[in-house]
């Protein structure tokens, strides 16, 4: 019995100390470099030891400083540092450059390196200007599933403070948000659940330590359920030490279990632990040393919260509060406003055996161990070069792109409206609340389908919102924006009386899809926002939050988001709803893909500048995309050499013989998908004027790929002049009229009425050409228009637009685009001086197309990059786009083929392909499976199945001349391309790719 006795003793014990070790792992900065923190301790007075314990404020920008600049000025810490030998510097408003010289300066002065802090919870931008601004926590505890992008973050930050010659980030924030009312926690809290706070708590520690940075938990016991701010009073938490423990604990602890570095105490009173009326935690020995130090086992650094706050000093003078700190037993003090005074305190304590000098001692010798790991030791000052450009890596970029795409929260989705389908059923209009222009969120919108964009300003006039009211009354989607231009309880999360009675109004026409961009709270400020068709909580107003809603209204991106508070009873904690993505178009950064910006933006603007500079073109645009993610979007140049205007994204172009291949081959498979067109049908089939003619027994098959002895083109305005250049009888007249009803350009000619049927009548009788094999022809793709509105009873711009066009939201894509559009919109093209005898502008380049009125099968498509890069997606994803199968898998595997290999054929159906021997028709590096067009008036795109890659170049290469063929001869369109392919190969394979 003894025995036993003994032996459940002993495995109380050893439990005990188990126990122990799971919740304490020492801070890795412990015992570093003894030596030199011994050396350095050798050579302090007692003085300097206590002021080792000190770290007082500073700014970079006086002028916008929220702190007194009285303590907080230059002059002022250069004095405490050279007098006082305080211990380090807390950092708050300024800028990179300025705060950086500061530190250089400062820590030439001071005889001990200083320790450099700053509250970064959500970046270096939380303080200071031109630097990177990360998700707040609360933004991040919507986040689902692995915390590693969280630690990615905090790795960013620790590389980014210490480039900046920072050593502690006061972060992470582990309060459990259970308060809605909380006024100072709130956002910067991961949430109400214990769990989730923890673990991504510890995460955002890990990425931080692990890369070099000290860091230091808060608000040490917890400062989630309160209802005071703790800057401008004392907060009372009164849960007993139950609730404490399991609840507001719980972080803290796992935090000390993982090793983090310092924790900072929050001025709270706690009857629980410390009946002392009045006293606030950071002043109380029983939770400082005898909870955080001894019960809970922590040996790293423990901070003060800032020690001129209200919390403190209503009840406790400067000075006596910081000695009071130390005798509680922390071992640092933030912020102290009379140096001096404190010192004196301090000594007094000493003196009265409040605090022994062996106990300083102790502290300033673990400051120095935390000094030396920050690399002190071997101190080294910041290095101005390239500062700016360190500071904000496209890596912080992606980052909070992806963070932000995880955390987007769909509380409501009535009938599944999002994402958003069936285009071309929805007229839609964008609303932007609180806002004084066109929002990014209105912007990335415009790139999906047609939107008509409004806003109204945070106080709006009775005589605006009257004017929005009449307007939106022919719309039957609203997709709103409620852009929150405050986070706080105390004004209401910036929601304004005005915008609270439009937002009011737009929920209950049942129309309505709401984003809000501000804290989650803010909709217990809403009325009934639970009655919006769709609520979409982006948690603050950012341009990623954003860019990245509209990204998933549309389904680019899914929703995966989940409250991470209760706000009410119909949004309780966890409440979300997933959405899928449908194969739209996502808009992002190349490192998202691997590739680096600056590389393939430095790249690809050699290359158009040399374009621009040889005059190649006078402007054009690209865009890239790759995996489905537009990762490279942009204007170069102007419309013309001479004019003003620059080449702006959203600028229509002419597509020129692009016209073949995004309309008249995309309506041809969509027959064939219907069995309505046979390939291995004669033109006769669906021509019966062709019946007696040369052309009656050619297979479609071998006419789609330019391989059927067709004539390669016939100049049908020449053929309709005198010798003398006059125009023959019944050709063309320069006065519009019933028999001239039909504008060839502008006012100034027009084409006899059923002139078309000549022109057919021209083409069904031109002779073939005597050798079989290759000649690129126009001939049969001006003959398609009628003969889909044969096969579908439909017009063939009505075809295309009803079933395809409006259903991807390519709704610039049109022929006579001078009906729908502003010339300032349409790039100009060709200075004709031998037919129309004027500048051509918004009417087709092409002869034949303009004698058809604009519109035919082989040019005479309009539209801009976004928009044709659409119609491309679709391809590249076997006939999917936008949730619905518009064309079938068979179909793009059938006209994107090599048809005759065997030949040396390089055509698809329709499509062009690469050479079998590089000869420059396609990028270098184009894989077999791609196919593509080009366009006479210069313009390219292409798709590459194998590289899930989507080219889109236009311009105006033919301004003010077609003679100008620059862009060919100098590789300008395949170039730009090469460049995704090298850069993506150097992924692949380095070594083989050295040279590229």
């Amino acid at each position: 019995m003894k025995y036993s006795y003994l032996l459940l003793l002993l495995i109380i014990l050893f439990s005990s100390k188990v126990s122990q070790a799971q919740i304490s792992a020492p801070p890795a900065f412990l015992n570093q470099n003894q030596q030199w923190v011994d050396s350095v301790f050798a050579t302090l007075t007692p003085d300097e030891r206590i002021a080792q314990l000190i770290m007082v404020a500073a700014v970079s920008d006086v002028k916008r400083a929220v702190i007194d600049p009285k303590t907080s000025n230059p002059t002022v810490v250069e004095k405490l540092i050279r007098e006082n030998k305080v211990g380090g510097i807390v950092f708050f408003q300024g800028g990179p450059v300025p705060q950086a010289r500061l530190t250089n300066f400062y820590q030439s002065i001071s005889k001990v390196p200083l320790l450099i802090a700053m509250d970064a919870e959500f970046g270096l931008a939380m303080r200071i200007d031109s630097t990177v601004r990360y998700p707040y926590q609360m933004t991040l505890g919507a986040i689902q599933g692995s915390n590693d992008l969280i630690y990615e973050m905090g790795a960013q930050l620790a590389k980014q403070a210490r480039r900046l010659g920072m050593h502690i980030n006061f972060a992470p924030v582990a309060d459990v948000n259970n308060n809605p009312d909380n006024p100072v926690i709130s956002f910067r809290s991961f949430g109400e659940n214990k769990y989730k706070v923890a673990d991504k708590a510890v995460a955002y520690m890990k990425g931080m330590q692990d890369n070099g940075l000290l860091t230091s938990a808060k608000h040490f016991p917890g400062h989630g359920d309160t209802g005071v701010d703790s800057h401008y009073d004392l907060p009372l938490i009164s849960h007993n030490t139950n609730r404490l423990d399991s609840l507001e604990l719980y972080p803290f602890k796992a935090l000390i279990a993982s090793g983090i570095s310092g924790m900072m105490i929050a001025h709270l009173s706690i009857p629980a632990l410390d009946k002392t009326p009045n006293l606030p935690s950071t002043l109380s020995k029983p939770i400082v040393s005898d909870l955080l130090r001894k019960q809970l086992g922590f040996d790293g650094l423990i901070y003060s919260d800032a020690m001129n706050m209200k919390g403190v000093t209503k009840y406790f003078p400067n000075g006596r509060a910081d000695a009071m700190g130390l005798e509680a037993g922390m071992d640092l003090l933030e912020f102290t406003e009379d140096v001096s005074k404190s010192v004196a305190e301090i000594k007094k304590s000493i003196a009265e055996g409040k605090i022994t000098q062996a106990e300083i001692d102790a502290r300033c010798k673990k400051v120095l161990q935390a000094k030396a790991w920050a690399g002190l030791n071997h101190y080294k000052p910041v290095d101005l070069n390239n500062l700016y450009k360190d500071l904000n890596p496209k890596a912080a970029e992606l980052t909070n792109r992806l963070l932000t795409e995880k955390a987007l929260t769909v509380l409501k989705n009535d009938k599944d409206l999002l994402p958003l389908r069936d285009l071309d059923t929805l007229k839609i209009a964008s609303i932007s609340l609180g806002a004084d222009t066109i929002t990014a969120f209105q912007n990335t919108l415009g790139l999906y389908t047609t939107v008509e964009h409004f806003y109204i300003p945070a106080k709006a006039t009775e005589t605006q919102v009257a004017a929005l009211r009449e307007k939106l009354k022919a719309f039957n989607l609203l997709l709103v924006g409620v852009h929150l231009g405050s986070i706080s309880p105390r004004t209401n999360y910036g929601l304004t009386e005005q915008m609270s009675a439009v937002l009011q109004e737009l929920i209950a026409s049942n129309k309505a899809v709401v984003s809000i961009f501000g804290n989650p709270y803010a909709l217990n400020k809403i009325q009934k926002p639970e009655n919006a068709r769709a609520l979409l909580m982006a948690y603050q107003l950012t341009p990623y939050t954003q860019d990245l809603s509209a990204q998933l209204i549309f389904g680019a991106i899914p929703a995966q988001g989940k409250l991470p508070v209760t706000v009410n009873a119909q949004f309780p904690y966890n409440a979300g709803i997933e959405t899928p993505t449908i194969g739209r178009l996502k808009y992002t950064i190349p490192e998202e893909l691997g590739l680096d910006s600056e590389i393939i933006t430095y790249r690809i603007d050699s290359i158009a500048n040399v374009a621009l500079t040889q005059k190649a073109t006078p402007g054009c645009v690209v865009q890239l995309a790759k995996d489905g993610k537009v990762f490279f979007r942009k204007a170069y140049g102007k419309h013309t050499y001479e004019g003003k205007a620059n080449v702006k994204l959203t600028d229509l172009y002419d597509l020129a013989s692009v016209t073949k291949i995004t309309a008249s081959t995309l309506a041809l498979m969509s027959l064939w998908d219907q069995k309505k067109f046979d390939l291995e049908a004669s033109m006769k089939d669906y021509l019966p004027d062709f019946e007696n003619s040369n052309k009656a027994d050619l297979q479609w098959r071998r006419v789609l790929t330019h391989s059927a002895r067709l004539k390669a083109f016939i100049v049908l305005w020449k053929e309709a002049q005198h010798a003398d250049g006059s125009w023959k009888r019944k050709t063309f007249s320069t006065k519009q009229s019933k028999r001239y009803p039909t504008s060839v350009v502008g006012d100034s000619l027009f084409i006899f009425k059923n002139y078309d049927k000549k022109i057919f009548k021209a083409i069904r009788d031109s002779p073939l050409n005597e050798k079989e094999g290759y000649v690129y022809s126009d001939l049969s793709f001006i003959l398609y228009p009628q003969i889909v509105k044969t096969l579908s009873g439909e017009n063939f711009e009505d075809y295309l637009k009803n079933h395809y066009y409006h259903k991807l939201g390519a709704n610039t894509l049109t022929f006579n685009p001078k009906r729908f559009y502003k010339l300032e919109d349409i790039v100009p093209t060709e200075r004709d001086t031998f037919f129309r005898m004027t500048q051509l502008h918004g009417q087709v380049h092409d002869e034949a197309a303009a004698m058809l009125g604009g519109l035919s099968g082989h040019a005479g498509l309009f539209g801009d990059a976004n928009d044709v890069m659409k119609v491309w997606q679709m391809y590249l994803q076997q006939g999917y786009y936008g949730g619905e199968q518009l064309l079938s898998k068979d179909a793009l595997i059938e006209f994107t083929r090599y048809q005759y290999p065997e030949t040396g054929s390089r055509r698809g159906i329709g499509f062009d392909k690469p050479t079998f021997k590089y000869s420059g028709n396609a990028p270098k590096y184009a894989s077999p499976s791609s196919f593509g067009h080009t366009g006479y008036t210069g313009i390219m795109t292409w798709a590459d199945p194998a590289w899930k890659l989507n080219y889109v170049f236009l311009s105006n290469r033919v301004y003010p001349t077609r003679e100008n063929n620059k862009i060919s001869q100098l590789n300008i369109r395949t170039a730009i391309m090469d460049v995704v392919y090298q850069e993506l190969l150097k992924k692949v394979s380095p070594e083989a790719t050295a040279g590229l």
